[in-house]
């Protein structure tokens, strides 16, 4: 259990609309007799956004709950996984979406194991070059891949400021 701190403008953007469809560049009017629309989401909804984006993960936590809070670009995750490696998936699931700064981890295990290395992304990083890095042999590159399923879809597809799980060796 922790905090874990994560880039708030960096990530997937699962809040943001598809500006094309909605036609964001035709020009619109504004009329008194008709009420203000909420531009961004509401608390509960990214919340509900981010609970989604746990479960589509398919790990293994039962009594899962996601808060968020707007004002700090806070979220609050909770449940019990059935090992490290689900918890872990958990707060990268939610910390690598853009407008999320902070990761709230009260999520009890119930087979305890170490806890990964959690590892920032930087311009020009590979999986290789951090497997080099990490456990001195490019080829272990799949470990980390692995580890960060199904979040990552192929090793090739990582960017700056992305946080990933790197096992213990």
């Amino acid at each position: 259990m922790g905090v874990f701190s994560f880039a708030k403008d960096i990530g997937d953007k699962i809040f943001n609309r598809d500006d094309d469809k909605h036609q964001a560049k035709v020009e619109t009017h504004a009329s008194t007799s008709t009420p203000v629309k909420e531009s961004e989401p509401s608390a509960q909804s990214v919340a509900n956004i981010l609970l989604r984006r746990i479960q589509q993960q398919n790990l293994n936590i039962s009594d899962l709950r996601v808060k968020y809070n707007g004002t700090t670009d806070t979220a609050e995750i909770s449940g019990s996984a059935k090992t490290q490696a689900d918890r872990e998936k958990a707060i990268i699931a939610v910390g690598n979406v853009q407008n999320v700064a902070k990761v709230i981890d009260n999520i009890s295990i119930e087979q305890d194991a170490p806890e990964s290395t959690m590892y920032t992304v930087k311009s020009g990083d590979s999986l290789s070059k951090i497997a080099q890095s990490v456990y001195g042999s490019t080829s272990d590159y799949m470990k980390i891949f692995e580890a960060n399923k199904p979040m990552l879809s192929d090793p090739n597809k990582i960017y700056p400021g992305q946080v990933l799980r790197i096992p213990k060796s």
